[in-house]
């Protein structure tokens, strides 16, 4: 198989379009057309489709595409660990951070660490949801990322770090908070949600399952901005890990209660590929981010219920 034809073929998909992949190849079209045929006859095999908007790839293509990423990835590390073998650790390391999460106060603290460790690593990090972040870990092209949910995927491995309490956020006009609410009086509040296939929404929708209440749902939200606007004009409130509470509340100085029967918790978890090796570089980084889990877990356990999992290896 040509590496090269791997290369042409992935850009192809990323762009949508052989005319655009060819200007940005500088290869001229039929030769890259040529390419693509090729490769559809050592695979016998439909890999494009054509479409009034470009071109997609078929099953076959799809399933080619994830493959291609791991395998020039693979590639790739493999050149830097015989190039560097005898050199200091190197590399570009991707870690992901959900938005929101326990995972943003990782950020500093493992940029700081890497920056004095190894400061030859180049470290890429991306805060996006926990969906996409998984997606790109399943493709290959991202090494790790902290999460919430301890959710089985094929393809990936999700190892526990703590666990986040959930907590009710409601407007700063609302009644004076009491320090603790029931989950059968959070359920009759004007809830603001986030949407069904979020990890914090199912285990929110268990809690409720669970205590055999139906929430009132004002609305299903995804944006943080707009959850904080919403929250502060007073259009509801919210069930939240409790650093993402805590953004709210300094948005809008919102109200924190403390869902106290039953106690709701959601996992944080690190994702990784179960498959794909991870380079020198990355497996030193991820070594790195489970030491400052710990720490943070150990740091704010007691002020913001967060407990640690048992399993998660000393520093």
């Amino acid at each position: 198989m040509n590496l090269r034809r791997l290369k042409y073929f992935i850009k192809i998909v990323d762009v949508g379009s052989v005319t655009l992949a060819s200007e940005v190849l500088h290869i001229a079209q039929p030769a890259l057309s040529q390419q693509i045929a090729t490769l559809e006859g050592e695979f016998n095999q439909q890999l494009l489709v054509r479409t009034a908007k470009g071109v997609k790839p078929t099953e076959a293509g799809k399933t080619l595409y994830k493959h291609a990423q791991a395998i020039l990835k693979q590639v790739e590390q493999a050149r830097l660990e015989v190039r560097n073998a005898s050199h200091a650790l190197t590399g570009k390391v991707s870690v992901g951070l959900a938005p929101g999460t326990a995972a943003s106060g990782l950020a500093l603290p493992l940029l700081r660490a890497i920056r004095g460790r190894y400061p030859e690593v180049l470290l890429h990090l991306n805060e996006n949801f926990g969906t996409t972040l998984a997606d790109l870990i399943a493709d290959g092209r991202m090494d790790m990322a902290v999460l919430y949910g301890s959710r089985v995927a094929p393809g990936l491995t999700f190892f526990p770090l703590l666990h986040e309490e959930l907590v009710l956020v409601g407007p700063p006009s609302g009644p004076a908070a009491q320090g603790a609410i029931t989950l059968c009086e959070a359920a009759k509040m004007q809830l603001l949600m986030l949407r069904p296939h979020n990890d914090i929404r199912k285990v929110i929708d268990e809690a409720f399952l669970r205590a055999q209440v139906v929430p009132d749902v004002a609305a299903e939200l995804e944006s943080t901005p707009t959850l904080i606007d919403a929250v502060a004009s007073g259009l509801g409130a919210a069930i939240l890990p409790l650093s993402a509470a805590r953004l709210v509340s300094q948005g809008c100085r919102a109200q924190l209660w403390r869902i106290s029967d039953p106690i709701a918790r959601v996992p944080l978890a690190l994702c990784t590929s179960d498959h794909l090796p991870m380079a020198p570089a990355a497996l030193a980084v991820k070594g790195v981010l489970l030491e400052l889990a710990e720490e943070l877990a150990l740091a704010i356990g007691a002020t913001q219920s967060l407990e640690l999992v048992e399993g998660l290896p000393a520093p």
